[in-house]
């Protein structure tokens, strides 16, 4: 089995040492420092779990690769339009693309029964252009509860979490998935596979919805948002209105928003990825975290007020960011 990771940043290139570790033949895709330090010294983890490096091959010409089986997809979301000519090189006829994303993914609708089946998500496929670029039949989804950054060039910082859910937008489970899980697995992460990956891409959206555009507007941590009495009960109700948005769309998940906001606390002085981003002037993830949400508030006749209110705003700030 080949995988080649596009996109190796921090979370990237941890799957793609753990994949190297557990037998896999990986290939890197990166850039600037961050691929010469590889190129030189391999990946550097270093993790409470145990320190390891992998020697995998790392290029920024997909077409010195070639054809693979699987693409893990670690780039952002915003930049899969444009991603065309580094993915296309990779593709054979069965290629799956692993697409490891925060927030509501181009498929959603692919595959669903029901009365929305095949709608295409303006926010997130604006025109087509993604789906034209990760053809609807290769995707499989990918929702990452793992935190990593780069300590340095080609070198990775586990954190904390090691599990990669995984399942196809159809539903049910499938082969190929099976075939991926069990290399990260041999590679010492958890990689279950679900037969309604919707539910935990609404479970992690639940809190990314609301934290991270909180977290860029009033540049706070978790366990500031947490803890003020103003913001912890804006995510409440954001988080109430994302769960009456997902039931109408026949996902009910079973989670107590008390209970995230109370894990948020304890995760203390964090800064989301949005607000990350916001430091680095890095174009932010609203499309995919919150204005999808919207659209699809929309789509279902659900007021959600606070989640329109907070978005409106953060809308703003991102037209100001990465420009």
């Amino acid at each position: 089995m080949r995988v080649a990771v596009l996109g190796a940043g921090a979370i990237g290139a941890y799957v793609g040492a753990a994949l190297h570790r557990g037998g896999t033949e990986v290939h890197l895709v990166a850039r600037g420092a961050h691929l010469e330090a590889i190129r030189s010294n391999g990946v550097q983890v270093l993790s409470p779990r145990g320190d390891f490096e992998a020697r995998t091959p790392a290029t920024d010409d997909p077409a010195e690769i070639g054809p693979v089986d699987y693409v893990f997809l670690g780039l952002k979301a915003n930049s899969y339009a444009s991603a065309g000519p580094l993915l296309q090189p990779l593709l054979h006829d069965r290629t799956v693309v692993v697409a490891a994303q925060n927030g509501i993914p181009w498929w959603y609708f692919h595959g669903l029964k029901g009365p929305y089946e095949g709608r295409r998500i303006e926010s997130v496929d604006p025109d087509g252009s993604v789906t034209r670029v990760l053809d609807l039949d290769r995707a499989v989804g990918c929702v990452v509860y793992c935190s990593t950054e780069l300590a340095g060039p080609g070198v990775v910082q586990h954190l904390e979490g090691t599990r990669f859910s995984i399942g196809e937008p159809a539903g049910g489970l499938s082969q190929r998935c099976e075939e991926f899980s069990t290399a990260m697995v041999a590679g010492g992460l958890k990689c279950p596979v679900e037969a309604d990956i919707r539910h935990d891409i609404w479970i992690k959206l639940l809190g990314n919805a609301a934290f991270n555009p909180i977290s860029a507007l009033a540049r706070a941590t978790m366990v500031e948002i947490a803890t003020h009495q103003g913001t912890r009960q804006m995510v409440r109700m954001m988080m109430e209105e994302s769960l009456e948005i997902a039931g109408s769309l026949g996902c009910h998940p079973e989670i107590s928003v008390d209970k995230r906001l109370d894990g948020a606390e304890r995760v203390g002085e964090h800064k989301t990825s949005m607000l990350q981003d916001l430091e680095k002037d890095k174009p932010l993830e609203l499309d995919v975290i919150l204005a999808a949400v919207v659209e699809l508030a929309d789509l279902t006749g659900i007021k959600a007020p606070t989640l329109r209110a907070v978005h409106a705003v953060a809308d703003l700030l991102a037209s100001k960011v990465g420009v």
